[in-house]
């Protein structure tokens, strides 16, 4: 027999159980990501903001890291790229968008999740993955658009040619450690190696 999400406690009050009690533990982690970031995500915090106790949250997610990850997927979006008529304008405003929110409290969050996965290669792949996926259908979007205008080949819809921009842009917050990319630095990855790359794709030998 299916099991009952919420029945009475022995005090009179409802208790969650299964998918109701997941999605106020989650919503609570999210609460907690939020104003506190994953260094005051703890799992105390997170079983009295959802009312529950932390046997019940371990039981779901083994450590701090496995929660705050599935938290931060909770609070990924995905936004689709302004149109501006050209690949350049595409392509730059897209990277401005993406500096801001790598810039924001939320990016900060996923930088510090991606440091403390460190080599917890099954977490680490969870992040990996969703900003991978995240990262990739807007500019196959803005690649598509700029197929369809005569500014690209159709050889450049690959997601490898179409992410690389996110890439570079990635490794000036992870792997340089600045807090936002000046804007000169995003003209630069999309003038001399994006655009460049883009153009290259489908077009005959010198």
């Amino acid at each position: 027999m299916a099991e009952n999400p919420r029945e009475p406690s022995s005090a009179g009050q409802t208790r969650r159980r299964g998918a109701a009690l997941e999605e106020a533990i989650l919503r609570a982690a999210v609460d907690e990501l939020t104003e506190s970031g994953y260094a005051g995500l703890t799992m105390d915090k997170v079983a009295a903001r959802a009312g529950t106790n932390k046997n019940a949250i371990y039981r779901r997610w083994p450590n701090r890291l496995a929660l705050g990850i599935a938290a931060y997927r909770q609070l990924a979006t995905t936004v689709q790229p302004t149109d501006t008529g050209t690949l350049r304008g595409d392509a730059l405003e897209w990277l401005r968008r993406a500096n801001r929110y790598w810039s924001s409290p939320l990016g900060a969050i996923l930088r510090e999740l991606l440091s403390a996965a460190g080599s917890a290669s099954e977490l680490l792949a969870q992040l990996q993955e969703q900003s991978a996926d995240a990262a990739a259908a807007p500019w196959l979007t803005i690649l598509g658009r700029a197929v369809a205008r005569g500014e690209a080949s159709p050889e450049a819809l690959h997601p490898r040619v179409a992410t690389v921009a996110m890439v570079l842009l990635r490794n000036e917050f992870v792997v340089r450690g600045v807090p936002t990319a000046p804007d000169d630095v995003l003209v630069e990855i999309v003038d001399e190696v994006y655009l460049p790359m883009v153009r290259g794709r489908g077009a005959p030998p010198a």
